[in-house]
Order: structure tokens, then C-alpha cells, then sequence
């Protein structure tokens, strides 16, 4: 009897009520996107996928590229990493239309030689003794070069390539005690923008430096490459012709 007593104490017979659900728990507040210290106080949403980011920021740029490696270039220990910037299209016309090893070498220099701002300080002497030839020829491969807008003499010694064609923005400078840098070195730029607005605005500059075109150039490998083409088909003929004699002869 005591025994059934306890036993209707532990189990009832009235239906038991199922347990309330636990309340979901309020979302977490986003980002704020005009606020970034605040963001460090405030709890972070899971991010499922980049766009569920762009989604909620969209005037964010979001990427997942590695660090940008810095460019590698060969150079002396006093320009470490100098270079120009370089118009593909000016090289590979250039190297249609110069037939001659000299003009393309000179151009090369005159690319190697430029300082912040595109200006070359070689004299003609000094172009000769670099390439290797008389001071005569150098000066004529530099009119040619000169004559189609390539280049321009801004004074003695100091000559300004076109900017559309090639073009050094910037060059480390080292420092010394004279020039009051402490050795430190100073950083020259110089944007190209600038300088081709000041060229253009040079009235005495001849048209084809201010405003460069290589149309001219377009123009004369054409015709040349129409007259070689021509000259190939009269040689054909030749040569067709006099192998028909022979065998009329035989």
C-alpha cells in the first residue's frame, strides 16, 4: 500500500505540459558603416560569403588579393627599381619603320637616359661615345629621331622625350651634404599630365611635338611594304619569263 502511494507521488497521471521554447536570441546589430571605432564595441555578425558583405555594405570595395609585391627591375645601386613607362604601340612601330640597327640603339639611349620628367641630359658627344659611332652619325640619327616628334632639344645638352611615346614619372636621387639632404636622398616625381599640358601650351614647340602623332609613321610602312610587295612581283615574273625561254630555247 505504501508502496503504491509513493509510486503515484513520483509519476502522475495528469498529462505533463511541455516545456516553453527558449526564446531566440535578438539578432546581433550590424556593422556600423560610418563608424569604425565604434565597430571595435560591437559584436560581429557570421559572414556566410563575400556576398552576403557587398550586400550589406554596398558602397564598400571588398577583394581578396594577396599583398601587392613591389616591381623588380635591374639597376644601379644609386636608381634601384628605375624604369619608364613605355608606349607598346610607339616600340612596335618604330621597329617596323626604322630599317637601320642605329636609330632603334639611339632611341633605346635616349629611354635609359631620362630623368624624372622625361628630360635627357646627353650631349651629342656623349650619345656618339656611348654607341660607338662618330659624332656625325650620331647627330643625324638624332635629327631623323628628332624630325618625327620622338624627341625635342630643350637646350644645349638637354633634350625631352614625348611623353605620349616614353616616360619616367619618378627617380630616387641620393643625398649628399652639399645638397643640404643629410644624406637622406630625395624622391622626385613629376606627373605626366603636367608635362604634356605644358608642352601643349608651348606655341613654339612644333605641331607634331605638341600634339604627337603616329599616323605619319602608319603611313610610310604601308607604302613601303606596297612597293617591296610590287617589286617581289616583277621579280616573279622575271623569273618566270626566263624560265619559259629556256624551255622555248631547248
Amino acid at each position: 500500500m505504501i508502496a503504491e502511494v509513493e509510486e503515484r507521488s513520483v509519476v502522475s497521471s495528469e498529462p505533463q505540459r511541455r516545456r516553453p521554447s527558449p526564446k531566440s536570441a535578438p539578432p546581433r546589430p550590424e556593422l556600423p558603416v560610418d563608424d569604425a571605432m565604434e565597430a571595435w564595441g560591437q559584436p560581429l555578425a557570421p559572414v556566410k560569403d563575400l556576398d552576403d558583405v557587398a550586400r550589406r555594405y554596398p558602397g564598400r570595395k571588398l577583394t581578396l588579393e594577396g599583398e601587392r609585391k613591389p616591381l623588380e627591375f635591374y639597376g644601379r645601386p644609386d636608381q634601384p627599381n628605375a624604369f619608364s613607362m613605355d608606349s607598346l604601340e610607339f616600340l612596335f612601330l618604330i621597329a617596323q619603320y626604322f630599317r637601320e640597327a642605329l636609330p632603334l640603339r639611339m632611341i633605346l639611349l635616349l629611354i635609359a637616359c631620362q630623368r624624372a620628367g622625361g628630360r635627357i641630359y646627353l650631349t651629342q658627344d656623349e650619345m656618339a661615345t656611348v654607341l660607338d659611332v662618330s659624332r656625325t652619325k650620331a647627330s643625324e640619327t638624332l635629327q631623323v629621331i628628332m624630325g618625327h616628334g620622338i624627341v625635342f632639344k630643350v637646350k644645349r645638352g638637354c633634350y625631352q622625350f614625348n611623353p605620349p611615346y616614353s616616360y619616367r614619372v619618378a627617380e630616387f636621387i641620393p643625398g649628399t651634404e652639399t645638397a643640404g639632404t643629410k644624406g637622406k636622398g630625395e624622391y622626385v616625381k613629376v606627373e605626366q599630365y603636367d608635362t604634356i599640358t605644358k608642352i601643349r601650351n608651348d606655341a613654339n614647340l612644333p605641331d607634331l611635338v605638341r600634339f604627337p602623332s603616329l599616323e605619319s609613321m602608319r603611313q610610310a610602312i604601308e607604302k613601303l611594304r606596297q612597293e617591296r610587295a610590287e617589286e617581289r612581283a616583277v621579280r616573279r615574273l622575271e623569273r618566270a619569263q626566263r624560265q619559259e625561254e629556256g624551255v622555248v630555247a631547248q
